[in-house]
């Protein structure tokens, strides 16, 4: 595998995955606008396929690990090396892929059966980088090229950065992390504080960062989940944010609807707003609320947006 920092990353392949396609349809208009804003392109991957975060794995990894090295089998197939996925559960599983085809014969020998039997070549490990949007806005554009490009500066808005649990986790799938400065942490994450700040955010002291949301259980457990939920939507507050921006969209998806199940069934109600990370840039970066998508956010943080003049 490539790892050359500096490679040409403006035109990648993209892997929106099925959430962006259902309920992360904001997070997915917000990603596609932010990048034409900044001159990147994406290119979906061809005839791709869910990635078996939620519940393949319960039932069969290797089915899993088969359906994430086919996306990656098809990036490559496209001629690119790198692919972007926006979805922390595809990031981790597409990563996951890479690492168990690296390091367990059994894996690639069941990859190879289902592939040839499926009837496409078989992905071997270290052909195609996987991103996620902030290590790739990150490395395209940087804090200064987000700065420098700044027309309605975030300044005065508290932001509580929410990188969940996958986008870290375990830290033997993300080798070019905690690599020193200049590469993310698994840790203490910071990209999405960096790229934040850039635009003008108060980035506030935030504890959960990097605590469960409770996503993959929403349905089986929901009280757990709207437990963890409403931990994360208190922490934000009482570190003083208005706003919890979100990477994922199964976390921002959670955070929103645990949010009104929250205050209805446990009476604890929070007033904190929940927004893409990629929708608070653009609007940073003069678009407006509708074309990042905060009308489609099932939240309502359009008001907020108006009153703090980024409308």
């Amino acid at each position: 595998m490539k790892d050359d920092k500096d490679k040409d990353l403006k035109e990648v392949a993209y892997y929106p995955g099925c959430a962006l396609e259902g309920t992360g349809y904001a997070y997915n208009k917000s990603v596609k606008v932010l990048a034409k804003e900044l001159g990147l392109k994406l290119v979906e991957v061809e005839n791709w396929n869910c990635c078996g975060a939620m519940e393949v794995k319960n039932i069969d990894p290797e089915i899993e690990t088969y359906l994430s090295a086919r996306v990656l089998s098809q990036t490559e197939k496209m001629g690119f090396d790198t692919v972007m996925a926006p979805c922390n559960g595809c990031y981790h599983n597409l990563k996951k892929a890479e690492y168990d085809l690296s390091h367990d014969e059994h894996s690639v020998a069941v990859n190879d059966r289902l592939s040839q039997k499926a009837g496409h070549k078989t992905y071997e490990a270290g052909n195609v980088e996987t991103v996620h949007a902030l290590d790739w806005l990150m490395r395209t554009v940087g804090e200064d090229g987000i700065r420098e490009r700044v027309k309605k500066s975030l300044k005065g808005i508290k932001i509580a950065n929410y990188y969940g649990c996958m986008y870290t986790r375990p830290r033997r799938i993300f080798p070019e992390k905690d690599k020193g400065p200049g590469t993310e942490s698994t840790a203490r994450p910071h990209f999405m504080d960096d790229l934040l700040a850039a635009a003008g955010a108060e980035n506030v002291e935030f504890p959960l960062k990097t605590a469960c949301c409770g996503g993959a259980h929403t349905l089986s457990d929901s009280d757990t989940s709207t437990k963890l939920c409403l931990n994360i939507l208190t922490a934000a507050e009482a570190a003083g944010a208005d706003v919890i921006a979100t990477e994922c969209p199964t976390c921002h998806t959670g955070l929103e609807m645990h949010q009104i199940r929250g205050e209805k069934v446990h009476g604890r109600k929070t007033n904190v707003k929940i927004m893409h990370f990629t929708q608070l840039l653009g609007l940073a970066l003069g678009l407006s609320w509708r074309k990042v998508g905060v009308n489609d956010n099932f939240s309502d943080s359009v008001g907020f947006v108006k009153e703090k003049g980024l409308g």
